[in-house]
């Protein structure tokens, strides 16, 4: 089955999240990617983790599981290496799209920059994912999410503590930055359809973490006068429940607010629900109400009043909820080593569907078909 990118060939030389995620999505779209994967990397990689001292079957079973990496040929090459080079352009004259995640400058100081990938090869997408992208005074910062989320500003407002900010817990801007990196590259692509020629495609994690706080700036003209972070609302909130368990709710609407009061046994708290003086008795209230009763009984009370409202899930418990499976979100997915866990795509396209999902093998298993594809071997 052909995806909606077939015949679009990616050399992906990124390894960290934004990138690799990027070119996930683009595979599971049908396009080519072919990861160009250094062996002394690999080797330090291995090193950290202890897969160095792994039977090599458990080692295949991990890469197999590494869903980012799922759909993608492997290239086991030097980039940095002389006897590389003809390899790696004739790879770019054949590419429609190069996605790289080194530092400013780094890719370019090993001869495969922007400009003399461009002269090889005129209609060539060169997308550059980075902390802070290519101009400007944090051009050669180094960082990973955190750091882009505190140059953004959106680090500032994460977190229930009114005193410190807090980590996430997930890599919301790595991967807001990958998604941000695929509609960069399928821009370039449709532009490149009307002039017959590539372009360089500059995307920052601390670019995309901005978008992070748009909303905050879009509803506060006087920022000094923004709502603190932390807890100071009461139509949103994550209880703990009787058995131990968390629920979230997000009744903000005000017909669903009205739902949830009633359904709460507080008709009276509908009409202050912007009542900011309020708000504190009101989520001290609801703390102790879902304090006395077992998840069950709000999830059948919240569900039978439809109010806004969800379990708080673990990810063993998400990978079994059926709805996630009927998406096609919670997936098995057969590889040499048996079968493993993985996320879907999340793009569902009604005439072009994502491809069927192929677990990655081990780095380099792809080589020979490659050299002899290049008429290199």
């Amino acid at each position: 089955m052909n995806g909606p990118l077939a015949g679009i060939r990616v050399v992906d030389f990124s390894k960290f999240l934004p990138g690799p995620y990027c070119t996930w999505l683009l595979a599971d779209l049908g396009a080519e990617v072919i990861r160009i994967e250094h062996p002394r990397e690999l080797a330090k990689q291995a090193q950290v983790f202890g897969w160095d001292k792994l039977p090599e079957a458990e080692r295949a079973r991990i890469r197999a599981q590494d869903v980012f990496a799922r759909g993608k040929r492997s290239l086991l090459i030097d980039p940095g290496a002389d006897a590389s080079r003809p390899v790696l352009e004739e790879l770019v004259r054949r590419a429609d799209v190069l996605v790289e995640d080194y530092r400013p400058g780094v890719l370019a100081s090993m001869g495969y920059g922007y400009e003399p990938m461009a002269a090889l090869n005129p209609r060539l997408v060169y997308a550059s994912v980075t902390l802070c992208g290519q101009t400007g005074p944090y051009r050669d910062k180094p960082g990973h999410d955190p750091v882009a989320l505190a140059v953004a500003g959106a680090l500032s407002r994460i977190g229930e503590d009114p005193d410190a900010p807090g980590f996430a817990g997930v890599p919301a801007a790595d991967l807001l930055t990958g998604s941000n990196a695929v509609i960069g590259i399928l821009a370039a692509l449709l532009a490149r359809a009307t002039t017959g020629r590539g372009q360089a495609v500059d995307i920052a994690m601390s670019d995309s973490a901005m978008a992070l706080i748009g909303n905050v700036i879009s509803r506060n003209p006087d920022l000094s006068k923004a709502p603190p972070r932390g807890r100071h609302r009461a139509d949103i909130g994550i209880y703990r429940t009787a058995d131990d368990r968390f629920l979230v709710t997000t009744d903000m609407e005000p017909r669903y607010w009205q739902r949830f009061c009633e359904a709460m046994g507080r008709p009276d708290y509908a009409p202050l629900q912007n009542d900011k003086a309020a708000r504190p008795g009101i989520r001290a209230f609801l703390e102790t109400a879902f304090a006395e009763k077992p998840l069950a009984h709000w999830l059948a009370l919240l569900g039978a009043a439809d109010t806004q409202f969800a379990p708080v899930s673990s990810i063993e418990e998400a990978l079994a909820d059926p709805h996630n499976i009927a998406r096609g979100m919670a997936i098995t997915v057969e590889s040499e080593g048996g079968p493993v866990r993985q996320i879907g795509s999340p793009i569902h396209l009604s005439d072009t569907p994502p491809v069927p999902p192929r677990a990655a093998r081990i780095a380099g298993a792809d080589n020979d078909d490659i050299l002899k594809e290049l008429g290199l071997q």
